[in-house]
């Protein structure tokens, strides 16, 4: 181990936010980086050597190693959470696009589905709960088996710890019908004061137990939950379907109504943790109905 992968792991290791699977894929990234600047001719002293050159010159072998954009994206992430952690953060870009990289998210075709019945059934019960709060609440598979709800539940919200979310990035989702509190009703009498990874479990054991579980149940990808969580609450904020669900898109809408879409967009993005309104395309449809290429 060099001196500048030392370094990086020093701070990795005294620097515990975000989950635990987001700081274990940082510190391997951080690691690779290390080593791949070690093969560029970089002699890192420490991590604070961090200079833009550096940057750069990652960002160009990715390239030519045919690295995806939204690998990349990733890779920028965890070198932007080095440069803060070493007084530096205005090293690099918080645009992606001023670095080349693609931003948007597309939409890639009605995602949201709802599971219940046999499929939903033949799980055992804290499994159950958890696909439960994703479609209630919209969260991430690891939100839902990590949320503690004796500590989460403050009544009119669901108030997500660091700890559980990717990127250690909290966020508070309302609860606003009776049937949110009934399932969190019953999350309390399974949980107690701890979350839905049963005591003879790590987290890493019990996803595992879980993919397993949902596979042979017949549920494939559970991320479209929280598809179908979004898809209801823009209903409820606009007051119409989303176009991923045939409702309308900004064409032909007056400014108003336009922000009015885009106010219920905003809400939903934040909801699902995001923060950017783009986002919203994957899960809900395009705010805008595609060009017609010319003929």
């Amino acid at each position: 181990m060099d001196d500048l992968a030392f370094s990086l792991g020093t701070i990795c290791r005294h620097n515990r936010d975000g989950s635990e699977m987001t700081r274990a894929q940082r510190a391997q990234g951080l690691a690779m980086m290390a080593g791949a600047l070690r093969d560029l001719g970089y002699r890192l002293p420490d991590a604070r050597s961090l200079k833009p050159k550096h940057v750069d010159a990652l960002l160009s072998t990715w390239r030519a190693e045919g690295i995806s954009d939204a690998t990349m994206k990733n890779r920028m992430s965890w070198l932007r959470w080095w440069a803060e952690k070493v007084q530096k953060p205005g090293l690099i870009p918080r645009d992606n696009g001023a670095l080349g990289l693609a931003d948007k998210v597309t939409f890639k075709g009605p995602r949201a589905e709802a599971t219940g019945g046999d499929r939903m059934g033949a799980l055992p019960e804290r499994m159950q709960l958890a696909i439960r709060l994703q479609m209630a609440f919209g969260l991430r598979l690891e939100e839902s088996l990590k949320l503690r709800p004796a500590r989460a539940d403050l009544g009119d919200r669901l108030a997500l710890a660091p700890a559980w979310c990717k990127g250690g990035r909290p966020r508070d989702v309302p609860i606003i019908d009776a049937d949110q509190r009934a399932l969190l009703d019953r999350l309390h009498q399974v949980c107690g004061g701890g979350s839905l990874i049963p005591a003879q479990h790590t987290f890493i054991s019990f996803r595992k137990a879980f993919e397993k579980a949902t596979l042979e149940a017949g549920i494939r990808n559970v991320h479209k939950h929280r598809h179908w969580y979004a898809q209801r609450r823009y209903e409820a904020l606009s007051g119409f379907p989303c176009p991923a669900a045939g409702g309308p898109t900004h064409d032909g809408l007056t400014r108003a109504e336009q922000a009015r879409l885009d106010a219920a967009r905003l809400t939903v993005s934040r909801e699902l943790g995001h923060n950017r309104i783009d986002v919203t395309d994957a899960y809900l449809g395009p705010r805008r109905a595609p060009r017609k290429a010319a003929a």
